[in-house]
């Protein structure tokens, strides 16, 4: 499939570091570069979602060939919550800051390149996970993590401090507050309780060791990884943070993991923090996890990397 009228919506926050004027400029160039009409809107929050709606409408009548979506991971996943379950497929600028979804999808970082493969049409069907109702493209967690997520806008927000700095004032907060939870955790027909700092469920199979770690081999296995920290001290977690970082962890040692098409999460908590590729929101428990095989379009190499 290879489509002629886009309609690009990005995250009104893409471009700052060299101009929006500059970004649109260059989005223009290379759209024309390779034969496509395209038109370009900058939003934020709801409207972003807003637009996407109004957008898919436009492709089911015709007037449009297919939506291209700018920013980085939660930018993404905001749209597949519109788009999957839908045949209308979905193109990646990878502009944020981490692009893991993009970089498991072997989408070209490159503006020009990344707009070339929506040019050139190739089509996969990908995973995505739910919770709730809700759609991640890379994976959600509980405990620790949200936690430090919230303290890391909080910090951003008051103060203006950039992400990395503000996530590291955030990580000695959140050491100190250390929200450990007892879970129920129901997987692959068996029930188990645990006390743990950290649960993580991904949509399908992460690497956990080496270089390669927090990436992913395919997108396309219809399974979800679900981990559980083992440690619950403090010492112990960042200790368990540390060798992460430098690829050491040993996964048999430091955590339980299941790969499983379902699981279920319930806490003696009504609410839970939970976080979504990034971002955070408040749920209900129990919390009813499932993979969706194949349930977003994208433009993407045929074969994963």
């Amino acid at each position: 499939m290879k489509p002629q009228r886009v309609r690009v919506l990005l995250n009104a926050s893409s471009g700052k570091s060299q101009g929006r004027n500059k970004l649109r400029a260059a989005l223009a160039s290379a759209f024309e570069k390779h034969e496509l009409s395209a038109s370009v809107e900058f939003l934020s929050g709801e409207g972003l979602r807003d637009a996407a709606e109004r957008a898919l409408e436009k492709v089911c009548a015709g007037e449009l060939d297919a939506i291209v979506v700018g920013g980085g991971d939660g930018t993404i996943s905001t749209l597949a919550g519109v788009f999957a379950g839908t045949d209308v497929p979905l193109g990646i600028l990878p502009l944020g800051t981490l692009n893991h979804f993009a970089k498991d999808l072997n989408i070209p970082l490159d503006l020009d390149k990344a707009v070339a493969l929506i040019a050139a049409g190739h089509v996969r069907s990908v995973d995505v996970g739910e919770v709730n109702s809700r759609i991640f493209i890379n994976n959600s967690s509980i405990g620790l993590y949200p936690y430090l997520v919230v303290e890391r806008e909080r910090r951003t927000r008051r103060a203006g401090l950039p992400k990395w700095l503000a996530m590291i004032l955030a990580a000695f907060r959140a050491l100190r507050y250390f929200p450990v939870r007892r879970l129920s955790i129901r997987a692959a027909g068996a029930t188990e309780t645990d006390r743990s700092p950290c649960v993580f469920v991904g949509n399908n199979i992460y690497r956990l060791n080496g270089r390669s770690l927090g990436t992913r081999d395919r997108l396309d296995e219809g399974q979800l990884s679900l981990y559980v920290a083992k440690q619950q001290s403090r010492i112990a977690l960042l200790w368990l943070s540390c060798r992460s970082f430098l690829g050491l962890l040993d996964e048999q040692r430091d955590l339980r993991s299941f790969i499983v098409p379902t699981v279920d999460i319930s806490s003696r908590h009504s609410r839970l923090l939970v976080a979504f590729d990034g971002e955070v929101d408040t749920m209900r428990s129990p919390l009813h996890y499932r993979i969706r095989p194949r349930a977003l379009r994208v433009f993407a190499p045929s074969t994963a990397p």
